[in-house]
């Protein structure tokens, strides 16, 4: 049993990392969420190479958490279909859906990736 919020996650990312893994073709959407920062990244897990990442340290403008979260999907949607992907795989990490991790999938599809 957890007995910490880290240690839970870490199941929970254990328990969806084995149900999905993305190849060239849909690789996976990789979040991560720290107190301040936000980052995800198209990752093709057959090669074991990252393929775009973005993070809100790359933007220029302050705003509150959710919305530089959502400008961090668009940015990533936009690096993907430069590369010519479309298509992917959301993994969310053990975070809960909701909030900060929500608002980056909504950027990511309003930017153009299926998930």
């Amino acid at each position: 049993m957890a007995f910490n919020k880290a240690a839970r996650r870490q199941r929970i990312r254990y328990k969806i990392r084995k149900k999905i893994s993305g190849v060239k073709e849909q690789p996976r959407l990789s979040v991560f969420r720290s107190n301040k920062s936000i980052y995800a990244q198209l990752i093709d897990d057959a090669s074991g190479h990252t393929l775009v990442s973005a993070s809100s340290k790359e933007l220029s403008e302050s705003a509150n958490k959710t919305d530089s979260a959502k400008k961090v999907g668009k940015l990533v949607a936009e690096r993907a279909l430069a590369l010519g992907i479309s298509s992917i795989v959301f993994d969310r990490s053990g975070y809960l859906y909701h909030g900060r991790v929500k608002s980056l999938a909504e950027g990511a599809r309003e930017g153009g990736l299926n998930f």
